[in-house]
């Protein structure tokens, strides 16, 4: 074929799905490339991949996880690879900058590495130091260190760390399954004597997990090391130094004692000066035990490690009321400090951490049993750097104790610890409370996605809730390439299931045995089917559902064997988590039915699965699941749904679970199910009324069955429970509870109070899809939908999104009597334009703009009085103002009940409303009314 050169060029092209690090976990790691053009419509015939100088060409369109077309990589092997792609108006571009792709993964049998650790441990979980000196004799051509740990550990050769990740090698599911780090030491590695070591603490391994006082170790005691150094030789020999009884240990150093939920103690008098260094070896040191445990063999790492990503300083400094000193970093975060500090030797800083403050202290009641404490003694020889190691903390307070002189808050820096992903989606607005709501998501996701997806990052829990997850996965892979991140949780998912009988348990890995029993909960297991649905929805990851179909298949098989002829019920269950009004201490006592959410979530999961059968080539899977998703799905219309669409639990989740899951097919009901589930929300004043599992589906339910004002108020709420609320009270991050903290400003008594929980932030995903407008609308964004639904609240909104295929955005923006809608669509992808008032069109690549009018709202009802119904006055913020503020002369708590416990219906009237009250208050909101101009 004839080509001319382009103007276009490749914009990234990587393997696998890390950008960190060219490792690859494979010996066939599929390839990702961009195209970035200016030149409308670009679509790819064929691209040529070269390896060295081989070249293979690949007809057609893929550019996005396109199987690996050479010979596998062999271990430790190193592989330049470029890519040029022909476009079908027969361009070419230039061929990509060479991308280097490394073999991280051992030969089958070549993990030898033992696991080690103290001899003679005098303590739980104590730290410890290894050691092992080697000599050098002739010149190296590479050498690859190769390690795990049943904790985290930090290795060190000739005295130099050997990489910059942090509390690695993470967190798995121990029993079955190590992560192993791949780092290239040839540079470390000289000629002569040369010693590599680690510092290794127990962290997650040898935590103690559980609720109140019935926390236990479920892994180990004492942390154990494991790694091997493989040197390969110019002359072709190679050598491996693993981890057995020749290493050297000691436990008597500076790091005292570590764990996740109590913080670090650090004493700098018992450092050990040069110990992974050659030469006069100090301290006390014995020979390390191979330690009697049995481990999975290895595997090499598929997702980001957790980095130091940010740092941010001091804001204000704040005397408590009993005389303590107070840092405010500004912003609710997860790390921990580094102080840069000179005193006598001796010196004992004490750094407490928390979340918010209660009457001008730490508050630290929600930690519960974490005691969030990190201690530091001085060495008292000059300026001392110092930041705990293998632990970390949630907080935007800290609390320092025995600072030596006058305190200098530039000497205090937050560093801040998440998974090093690399961010893929932002979103604006003209509205800044709504703009610190999904900045206060981004942060939520990157406190709690830290190895693991966690629930929250500062109480004694921090554990790999499966709801949570669930939920919040379309939000997360907008905004971070968390595409890897995900793959690896999942494999412990499929792999706990295994011990279950294909139940998933509530979080994973699973730390809580005996919490609810071993027994299926919805919305919670099914994360093994939904997580792994959108990962091929969001990143275009088919490979996703063949590796995890086995675990999708065994969770809805579990749940068939406890459900009846397509329902689910009479079962445990933890429902709709968290509804605002269930009580504080029964967060599972939602409106809604536990056995609606169930039989719901099974319907939808038995569709997944059939779908996912069907992209995989099963089709007697396909078909088989499909009819049992079919009788589901009717039996719970049938059992749930009246012939009137009415729903059997009169409450806004049940609603959004049977149109969000298209559980109703017929019309007439689909309409009158949206239109009470409006009826509802504008009853409760706009409030929300949704706990974990409705509150990511309830404004599209709104949206999508035409009442878009009414998502719009419910969005815009800033009175409790609302998502702005919050904001109101100065979150930085988003709450578990919707009132996490009172409007009084005091902490919420609840048992559970975390305030950087994200699971109620999934409405950003809703943000991005139809308050800006980006979507996808074929896997992997291949081919996007532009659908932005204009707020009437709002001037402008704004998202993009860095897809697999380059980087997409949605803009709109008012104009007088139009709006003006612009959208860039990266190359080698099209797009569904769906606006108001314009007929539905397909565009290819490049930048579009559309003018569409900007058409009112519902008008208002006025003139406004005492024989007004109520849903007049919520309709109109205005006369809702009005109406509160008339009664507060009078009496603000009273003022405070209309708020709260008026039914805003058109069946009932203000007067009604105000049974009961005096005619002098009567008369005031009559003429408060009366003045509001409707218009």
């Amino acid at each position: 074929m004839t080509t001319t050169p382009t103007s276009a060029r490749i914009g990234r092209l990587r393997a696998e799905l890390r950008d960190d690090s060219a490792l690859v976990a494979t010996p066939t790691p599929r390839l990702t490339w961009t195209v970035v053009s200016d030149e409308p419509g670009w679509t790819q015939a064929a691209a040529e991949l070269r390896s060295g100088d081989e070249v293979v060409r690949l007809d057609g369109a893929d550019s996005v996880l396109v199987d690996w077309p050479f010979a596998p990589l062999e271990p430790s092997e190193v592989r330049e690879i470029a890519v040029r792609a022909f476009s079908v108006d027969g361009r070419e571009t230039a061929w990509s900058a060479p991308v280097a792709v490394e073999a991280g993964f051992l030969a089958d049998g070549a993990w030898v590495a033992r696991p080690i650790g103290l001899a003679n441990p005098e303590r739980p979980a104590q730290p410890v130091l290894l050691r092992r000196s080697f000599t050098v004799d002739r010149p190296v051509a590479s050498a690859r260190f190769y390690w795990t740990a049943l904790g985290v550990a930090e290795p060190e050769v000739n005295g130099l760390p050997i990489d910059d990740s942090v509390l690695s090698p993470g967190w798995t599911s121990y029993r079955d399954r190590l992560v192993h780090e791949s780092v290239d030491v040839t540079d470390l590695v000289v000629q002569g004597e040369n010693v590599v070591g680690a510092t290794l603490a127990g962290a997650w391994y040898t935590e103690k997990y559980g609720f109140f006082a019935f926390a236990e170790r479920v892994y180990g005691d004492q942390p154990a090391f494991l790694g091997q150094l493989v040197i390969d030789y110019a002359d072709g020999s190679s050598e491996t130094i693993a981890t057995d009884d020749s290493w050297s240990a000691t436990g008597d150093f500076d790091v005292v004692d570590s764990g996740i939920y109590a913080g670090e103690h650090q004493d700098a008098r018992r450092a050990v000066e040069g110990w992974s260094r050659a030469g006069t070896l100090h301290g006390t040191w014995t020979p390390a035990a191979v330690l009697p445990i049995e481990t999975p063999v290895p595997e090499a790492r598929v997702a980001p490690p957790v980095r130091r990503i940010d740092e941010l300083s001091v804001v204000e400094v704040l005397a408590s009321p009993s005389g303590g000193t107070i840092l405010d970093f500004g912003q609710n975060l997860v790390g921990r400090l580094r102080l840069r500090v000179t005193g006598p030797r001796g010196t004992r800083l004490t750094l407490r951490h928390a979340e918010v403050l209660d009457e001008g202290e730490l508050a630290l009641r929600p930690l519960r049993n974490a005691a969030s404490t990190d201690v530091f003694e001085l060495a008292g020889d000059g300026e001392e750097v110092l930041e705990a190691r293998f632990t970390f903390h949630g907080f935007r307070y800290a609390e320092i104790e025995g600072w030596p002189g006058a305190f200098d808050a530039s000497s205090v820096t937050a560093v801040v610890l998440h998974t090093d992903m690399t961010r893929t989606g932002w979103f604006s607005s003209s509205h800044h409370q709504l703009d610190r709501l999904h900045e206060n998501v981004v942060w939520g996701m990157r406190g709690n996605f830290l190895s693991i997806p966690t629930d929250c990052p500062q109480r004694d829990e921090r554990l790999g809730w499966t709801g949570d997850l669930q939920v919040f996965s379309p939000t997360a892979s907008f905004l971070y390439d968390c595409a890897g991140f995900l793959e690896s949780w999942l494999r412990d998912l499929a792999l706990e299931q295994t011990h279950t009988d294909g139940n998933v348990p509530m979080v994973v890995p699973s730390v809580l045995p005996g919490f609810a029993g071993p027994g299926a909960v919805a919305a919670w297991g099914d994360a093994a089917t939904v997580v792994p649905w959108v990962m091929h929805e969001r990143f275009g990851d088919r490979g996703i559902l063949a590796a995890q179909y086995p675990s999708m298949r065994s969770w809805v098989d579990a749940v068939l064997r406890v459900s009846t002829d397509g329902l689910w019920s009479n079962t445990f269950q933890l429902g709709d988590w968290l509804d605002p009004a269930a009580p504080p201490d029964k967060p599972g006592d939602a409106k809604v039915d536990s056995d609606i959410v169930a039989s719901a979530y099974l319907a939808r999961s038995l569709r997944i699965v059939a779908d996912t059968a069907a992209l995989l080539g099963e089709t007697a899977d396909a078909a088989h699941y499909g009819d049992l998703a079919e009788t589901s799905r009717a039996a719970f219309a049938a059992e749930y749904v009246t012939p009137a669409g009415r729903m059997m639990s009169d409450a806004p989740t049940a609603y959004a679970l049977a149109l969000r899951f298209d559980l109703v097919t017929d019309a007439a009901q689909r309409a009158a199910l949206t239109k009470r589930l409006a009826e509802l929300v504008r009853s409760g004043g706009y409030r929300i009324g949704t706990g974990f599992v409705g509150t990511p589906l309830v404004t599209d339910a709104l949206a999508d069955g035409g009442y878009l004002d009414a998502a719009a108020r419910l969005l815009l709420q800033t009175e409790n429970p609302s998502w702005l609320y919050p904001v109101t009270m100065g979150a930085t991050t988003v709450w578990e509870r919707w009132d996490s903290l009172l409007e009084d400003g005091s902490v919420n008594p609840g048992e559970m109070t975390s305030f950087n929980h994200y699971a109620l932030g999934a409405v950003a995903d809703w943000l991005h899809r139809t308050v800006a407008g980006l979507a996808p609308d074929a896997p992997g964004y291949r081919r996007l939908r532009i659908a932005p639904r204009p707020l009437t609240e709002l001037d402008h909104a704004e998202a993009r999104h860095e897809t697999p295929y380059g980087l997409a955005s949605v803009a709109w923006r008012r104009d007088g009597s139009t709006i003006a809608v612009t959208a860039t669509v990266p190359a080698n992808t099209t797009a569904v334009v769906s606006l108001p008032g314009l007929p539905e069109t397909i565009v290819g690549a490049g930048t579009h703009e559309w003018f569409i009018e900007d058409v009112a709202g519902e008008a208002p009802r006025g003139p406004y009085g005492l024989d007004s119904t109520t849903a007049a006055i919520i309709d109109n913020p205005r006369a809702y103002r009005a109406l509160l503020d008339a009664v507060a002369v009078h009496d603000a708590a009273k003022a405070d009940t209309v708020r709260r416990e008026t039914v805003w219906a058109e069946s009932r009237t203000v007067r009604q409303s105000l049974m009961f009250t005096p005619p002098d208050l009567l008369a005031d909101v009559e003429a408060a009314l009366a003045a509001v101009d409707p218009a």
